[in-house]
């Protein structure tokens, strides 16, 4: 019995991109071992995709089904067994006449086939015009094509291959040959007894294949041989090369119906541009230089616009403080502290910040940029037990910790969904980029905020590999659709970014207004003091923070905007160097990053993993950011005394 729901065997001549398919595939997840008795090594992996699991055979590199070497004879007596439910023949699009050649075999043995074909970028370079549908019509066997280094048909083609194709039948060849195999046909039908095809066996025969040969009586190979010398007489060769002849003048009368060759066309200029940002090299320097030009404009832009708001709000409150200083104090104070404050705070923090991230990002993804950087990082990606897909919620971690979540849901297994829903809360969202850019960068230094960012990859990274290799379960491959790249518009920018801002917005600002009043009024009642010293065992005995830090930890789940804000009510001053230094802040920022999540990305965890799973990630976020925060702090104080 199977234990995948749909068997695939990749069949193909060498350096058609088939291993580079079968990779693309099932990444991490291939066993190699030679195949029994024999010193070829064969590769096996599998995918789960639309909630089937596939099991992915590599076999060996051949171009024909012969039986001349192990490879052939590998290729050819797996085919023959009837174990895959799909054959694909991965056929190289440059050089279609060679390739057809191993294709008119497998034809023969009637096998299960699907056509990918590979490289039609590169043949629509050389000028070449394949017209799949003649092609696909001649045949009558499903023609995909693919481009397997950028993933381009290769969902179509798992998508027809989970259709599990009929047998196929093979093309007639020459009357004159029809009826040798006819003849041989004829003395096999009543002795032979073999499951194979019986026409590919007369085919066989008439070749002088030595393994088919032997399995059949002698009485009926004379007669054969009888056949054989008179096509070999009348031809002027020996039978294997007229039936050779046979197929490529079949190829040659195929190739003039569906292949026309033009001038090498232009190259388009989103095909150059295609090109260089997916490039092995160049495309991993681009993708580099991408992400850090969007922090450092986060960071540069955001933090200019963020502090004249500041300077804009403090103007306000001193204004209206001295305005309506014959009011009660109590209520200046809600009404100033709390409510204004909390506004101006929070202003100060969606549209330098929010706003900017989701703009870039906004572009990022009409641009069509966004799915080539997770093909790029796929294989890193691979080394943490997920796939280039995973790099898509990744990066809307880095915006908001709640549709990063909910994005897990592209993760095609459990076991998957929940590495990915484990490490990326542990992704410093916008929220906390504000803390580590809004108190490292701004009084330690930007390489200080950059080392925390660096530090928590390293983490992720750790903890993603624990997961892996802890949970039950296997790695699966890469599908993903690639869309053209294109030029975006500022119209679809704009709407995008306002959407997701928006619900930012709504959910940020009351938990901020609210927040800020809350802790005025606590602050007013003399309730902060106790709370905070409640918890001081933590703060300033585990972590080495000052004793005011822990109103952050408290609010900060709330909403992590709320933790530098709170804070500040709290002291009154937005300025924390007066109370903090460098390795306090540093300590500080990374806890806040590696702390539970806010209460926002806590509900979307419960929703997408449940209850019991939801809370040990809390668990494990909260047991982390305590164990790092305390060795951090003693580390840094060595270092700096």
């Amino acid at each position: 019995m199977k234990s995948s729901d749909v068997v695939i065997a990749l069949v193909g001549n060498p350096n058609v991109g088939k291993s580079t398919l079968f990779n693309n595939l099932t990444g991490l997840n291939q066993t190699i071992g030679n195949w029994p008795g024999k010193t070829v090594e064969v590769a096996r992996g599998t995918l789960v995709y639309e909630n089937k699991k596939i099991e992915i055979i590599d076999l060996p590199g051949t171009y024909s089904l012969t039986s001349y070497s192990e490879e052939e004879v590998i290729t050819r007596d797996y085919i023959l067994s009837n174990e895959a439910d799909v054959i694909i023949n991965v056929v190289d699009a440059t050089a279609l006449e060679r390739n057809l050649f191993l294709t008119l075999q497998l034809m023969e043995m009637n096998a299960p086939l699907i056509i990918a074909l590979n490289m039609v970028d590169e043949a629509t370079k050389k000028g070449l015009e394949i017209k799949v549908d003649e092609l696909e019509k001649i045949l009558e066997v499903p023609i995909i094509p693919i481009i397997a280094t950028s993933g381009a048909g290769v969902a179509e083609l798992i998508r027809a291959s989970l259709s599990k194709p009929k047998k196929t039948k093979r093309l007639k060849y020459g009357k004159e040959i029809e009826d040798y195999i006819s003849k041989v046909i004829d003395l096999l039908k009543d002795v032979y007894k073999e499951q194979y095809p019986i026409e590919w066996v007369a085919i066989k025969v008439l070749e002088g294949d030595p393994i088919i040969t032997a399995k059949i009586e002698d009485k009926i190979i004379r007669k054969i041989k009888l056949i054989i010398e008179e096509m070999e007489k009348i031809h002027g060769e020996p039978s294997s090369v007229i039936i050779a002849s046979e197929r490529y003048s079949l190829i040659h009368r195929i190739i003039n119906n569906t292949v026309k060759l033009h001038a090498a066309p232009k190259i388009s200029l989103s095909e150059r541009i295609d090109g260089i940002i997916t490039h092995p090299t160049i495309g991993y320097l681009i993708l580099v230089i991408t992400f850090l030009s969007i922090f450092s404009i986060i960071f540069s832009l955001g933090g200019i616009i963020s502090e004249e708001l500041n300077i804009l709000f403090e103007s306000i409150i001193n204004y209206l403080r001295a305005m309506l200083s014959n009011i009660d104090p109590i209520l200046l104070h809600l009404l100033l502290n709390g409510i204004l404050l909390g506004i101006g705070a929070g202003i100060s923090i969606i549209i330098p910040y929010v706003f900017l991230f989701y703009l870039l990002l906004s572009i990022l993804e009409d641009t069509g940029y966004l799915p080539r950087a997770a093909f790029l990082l796929d294989s890193f990606m691979h080394k943490i037990g997920l796939h280039g897909k995973a790099f898509i919620p990744i990066l809307l971690a880095y915006g908001c910790s709640v549709p990063a979540c909910m994005g897990c849901r592209i993760m095609e297994t459990w076991r998957e969904r929940l590495i990915l829903g484990a490490t990326i809360i542990l992704i410093p969202c916008s929220a906390r980029t504000v803390i580590i850019l809004g108190l490292v960068g701004h009084y330690v230094g930007i390489l200080a905020a950059l080392m925390i960012f660096i530090i928590d990859i390293i983490i992720v990274v750790t903890l993603a590999k624990i997961l892996f290799k802890l949970l039950p379960g296997r790695a699966v491959g890469l599908i993903m659709e690639i869309p053209p790249i294109r030029m975006f518009k500022l119209s679809s920018i704009i709407k995008k970014t306002w959407i997701k801002t928006k619900d930012f917005i709504y959910i940020a600002f009351p938990l901020i207004v609210a927040g800020s009043l809350i802790i005025s009024t606590a602050e007013i009642y003399g309730l902060i003091d106790p709370i905070v010293s409640a918890i001081s065992p933590i703060t300033v005995g585990l972590l080495g923070l000052p004793l005011e830090t822990g109103i952050a930890f408290i609010f900060g789940f709330l909403r992590k905007e709320l933790a530098l804000i709170m804070l500040a009510t709290y002291l009154g001053s937005m300025d924390f160097s007066i109370f903090m230094n460098s390795t306090q802040m540093i300590i500080f920022a990374i806890v806040m990053t590696l702390y539970i999540p806010c209460i926002a990305t806590l509900s979307a965890l419960i929703k997408e993993f449940g209850w019991k799973r939801a809370l040990m990630i809390a668990a494990m976020n909260i047991s982390l950011a305590l164990i790092v925060g305390s060795i951090g702090i003693r580390i840094l104080n060595f270092l700096t005394h």
